[in-house]
Formats: C-alpha cells, sequence, structure tokens
C-alpha cells in the first residue's frame, strides 16, 4: 500500500484530488498535472486504501482505476456512495475499456463520469472547471 501527496498553489481554487491506480506509470503523470494546476492531489495504490484516504482527506474529486488488485473500481464507487460526506464529491472511472457498455456499467456504479487511458489532458481540465 503506497500513499503519495503532493501540492501547489496557484491563482485558481484549489481541489482536493484522490487518485487511486495500482499502476504508479498511469498515477503519476495525472498526479504531476493535476498538482501543476494547483489542486492538492493524494494518491493509493489499492482500494482499501484509497477508500480509508477518500474519508480522511473529503477530497471534492476521487479518480479510480476500475482494475485494481483488491476489488475492482465498481466495488470502490458503490461503496464511496454508501458513505456520508460533508464535502460534495465527483467519481471519475480511469480504465482502459472505452466501449459503450463499459462507460454504463461505471455510471451505474455510482461514477459521475468515465475517462479512457491514456487519459486526454484537455479532456480532464474541462471536467476540472466543472468542480
Amino acid at each position: 500500500m503506497a500513499i503519495s501527496s503532493t501540492s501547489s498553489s496557484t491563482n485558481k481554487p484549489s481541489l482536493r484530488v484522490v487518485m487511486i491506480d495500482d499502476r504508479r506509470d498511469s498515477r503519476l503523470p495525472l498526479e504531476r498535472f493535476l498538482t501543476r494546476l494547483g489542486h492538492e492531489v493524494q494518491s493509493a495504490s489499492d482500494a482499501a486504501t484509497g477508500i480509508t484516504l477518500v474519508l480522511e482527506f473529503q477530497p471534492h474529486l476521487v479518480i479510480c482505476d476500475i482494475g485494481l488488485p483488491d476489488m475492482d473500481g465498481y466495488e470502490v464507487a458503490q461503496r464511496l456512495r454508501q458513505q456520508e460526506s460533508e464535502t460534495p464529491m465527483k467519481l471519475v472511472a480511469l480504465t482502459g475499456r472505452a466501449e459503450p457498455e463499459d462507460r454504463q456499467q461505471a455510471l451505474a456504479a455510482g461514477f459521475d463520469e468515465h475517462l479512457v487511458k491514456p487519459v486526454n489532458l484537455d479532456q480532464l481540465e474541462r471536467l476540472l472547471e466543472t468542480l
């Protein structure tokens, strides 16, 4: 279980973001990108640690990989949606699966958005602007 934390400040409003992805090569570039935009980012490499981190950190945004080693991202979304939070939280699925039924499954599990790897950074930035 690994948790990393980064933060930076700019003139833009800062969001709290949690990344849950077991693949470091997927997680780190997005962490860096979000940090450069001025957001506070924390991450976990497994679902159990990620859920705990979300409950403690109360992020505005959770970006969660679907294929995690200890439980899939669908279950993570379902568990997070069952928790009460004082902070409105947007859940984003991150996956290599790009078929329409994959998107439908993610939305049905409780995700608000479905992003396909590799993530289009312009698309992610537009998503951030909606928060």
